[in-house]
């Protein structure tokens, strides 16, 4: 009986290593099967960065009106800037700015010192600024408003910035013009490196902020009537930058 039991063990033992020889045979053949199916044709990609301009007119302005005042105390200060602030509030009122367009920016308060030969030496007096943003949608009448409110007490303007309401029209038009640059260029690429340009694998987009002239530090003194000043709003320009990867077969 125990030399039957070790027969059956041999020859179980036998067809065991007979069947990992045989799986162990045909790994080999697969993956060189998986190698060659993965060299058989060209792999990676062209990647590009497109560039598209689009341009437009300004529809709106935003400028900085500010007040700043000196005096000995700070309640002469305080209220000499207010009682400005107020004129120069309702010269804009008057000119229809709405109220929700105008928005404080920088408000300060601070004594100048009187220096000697040994250092501070004292207060001359307190200066207050008062700074508001405007909101201009008609900027047919930006030269009009900054007349107005210079009329009214406003002693510093810092810089006309011109933009476009809804810029969603110009980005699209600056987009489609990057798209078709990245699509030229990596035709080029293709055509140089003697392979055929295939799908798009991946895009990513870069919307680049809108240039236009801009005024700035305009400082004026009120101590007479004030001309409207002639405003050029020029042209913007909306850039868009895409990088495109195509595949190549």
């Amino acid at each position: 009986m125990s030399t039957q039991k070790n027969l059956i063990a041999i020859v179980f033992l036998l067809v065991l290593g007979l069947a990992l020889a045989a799986c162990g045979g045909a790994l080999p053949t697969q993956a060189a099967s998986s190698g060659q199916q993965a060299t058989s044709g060209p792999t990676g990609g062209i990647t590009v960065v497109g560039q598209g301009t689009s341009y437009g007119q300004p529809d709106q302005a935003t400028v900085i009106v500010g007040v700043e005042s000196f005096a000995p105390t700070v309640e002469e200060a305080t209220t000499q800037n207010q009682a400005t602030l107020d004129r120069v509030m309702a010269a804009l009122d008057a000119a229809g700015i709405a109220a929700e367009d105008i928005q404080t920016t920088n408000y300060s308060l601070f004594a100048e010192q009187i220096y000697g030969e040994k250092g501070p030496e004292g207060i001359a007096g307190y200066r207050v600024n008062n700074q508001v943003n405007v909101r201009l949608r008609d900027i047919s009448a930006v030269g009009d408003v900054l007349a107005a409110v210079t009329e009214a007490g406003a002693n510093a303007i810092y810089g006309i910035n011109f933009s476009v309401a809804d810029p969603a029209a110009l980005e699209a038009e600056a987009r489609a013009a990057a798209m078709a640059d990245a699509r030229k260029r990596a035709e080029s690429l293709a055509e140089l490196g003697g392979v055929s340009l295939g799908d798009v694998v991946i895009i990513s987009e870069v919307v680049g902020s809108p240039v236009a002239p801009i005024m700035r530090d305009a400082g004026f003194a009120m101590e007479q009537a004030v001309s409207a000043p002639g405003i050029s709003p020029g042209q913007l320009s909306y850039q868009v930058q895409v990088q495109v990867t195509y595949g190549i077969r």
